[in-house]
């Protein structure tokens, strides 16, 4: 394929050659997916960074006020320029924030109009890449809407939403709004990994634990899908989640018991410095109760667990398994 050639051209009085454009630490989640920029180097791109470059204040100022026009044609076009300043432009996110946007752009993602509900996900997705703003956007009410273009959104808009919920959820506090939310699910379906990595397994035992929050069954489906990976049986481990797995199955619902006994002997088929942890927690009495009580499927694992659990410490497994960190 071709390289495209640098452009000059003139604006203002001034000349502008070819912009550097190097965004590769905007993000793990690339928001360029709608395709309104045909290229990184279009001319407009060029044209609305170089102005930027020299006044970024009046310019923020004006997109902000544009998001509020009532022509949703000049929404559309201000939420685009934002998203793109709070991709290319680290210094502009907090100005874009402290200008007012996240408001009006957390309603577009609620808007009839996919395109803008995309350019307002994004924006907000991009807004999200600094620290300072993640707050904010949560507390000006970001989750349920985004949870919701998570759902129904085009799929620019669910990956990016699903992006943007993640990176709120790398603040404490925004971590149970999301759980709570209904996002978990969807989430674990965008992308396991970066699931694990941005710390959902803390409020998933979180909500396990908390038997009045209604949240036991789906924290725990959850969980179950997570369990697969490695990075989540080592995060399942440091967050407690053994203990509370057990006392699932020791006082849950059926449904519970099931969820849990699975989650516990995908975490223990493997090692046997899990096992053993499981077993100190006094899983076994609450095991053989299962296999008495529960439904069918919840009695085969809760056998098949504790064949593992009373299975001899073997030495070659210990060997393997003695730099496992617990």
């Amino acid at each position: 394929m071709e390289k495209e050639k640098p452009v000059n051209f003139t604006y203002m009085g001034q000349s502008f050659g070819d912009m550097n454009d190097d965004s590769s630490a905007f993000s793990d989640c690339n928001s360029d997916r709608s395709g309104e920029f045909p290229t990184a180097s279009s001319e407009s791109r060029r044209l609305l960074m170089a102005c930027v470059s020299e006044n970024s204040d009046d310019l923020i100022r004006q997109l902000v006020a544009d998001l509020e026009s009532c022509s949703i044609d000049e929404q559309k076009q201000a939420a685009m320029e934002i998203r793109l300043l709070a991709k290319n432009k680290s210094e502009d996110r907090i100005k874009i924030a402290k200008a007012g946007a996240i408001k009006p752009l957390i309603s577009f993602i609620s808007s009839s109009d996919l395109q803008l509900q995309e350019y307002g996900v994004t924006a907000i997705l991009n807004l999200s890449l600094c620290d300072e703003n993640k707050e904010l956007i949560a507390l000006s009410g970001a989750i349920k809407p985004l949870v919701r273009a998570l759902k129904t959104g085009t799929p620019a808009a669910k990956e990016n939403a699903a992006c943007a919920l993640l990176r709120l959820s790398q603040i404490e506090e925004n971590k149970m709004a999301i759980g709570r939310s209904g996002a978990i699910p969807h989430l674990v379906k965008e992308n396991k990994i970066r699931a694990v990595q941005v710390g959902i397994m803390k409020p998933l035992v979180e909500l396990m634990a908390d038997f009045g929050s209604n949240m036991v069954d789906k924290s725990a489906y959850v969980m179950s899908l997570l369990v697969s990976l490695t990075e989540a049986k080592t995060s399942l481990v440091e967050e407690g989640g053994i203990p509370v797995l057990v006392e699932i199955i020791e006082v849950g619902s059926q449904r519970q018991k099931e969820i849990a006994v699975a989650i516990l002997l995908q975490l223990c088929e493997e090692s046997v410095v899990y096992r053993t942890m499981v077993a100190r927690e006094g899983a076994i009495p609450p095991l053989v109760a299962l296999t008495q009580s529960g439904t069918n499927r919840a009695k085969q694992k809760a056998e098949t667990l504790i064949e593992l659990l009373r299975q001899p410490r073997s030495g070659n497994v210990a060997a393997r398994e003695s730099d496992v960190s617990v």
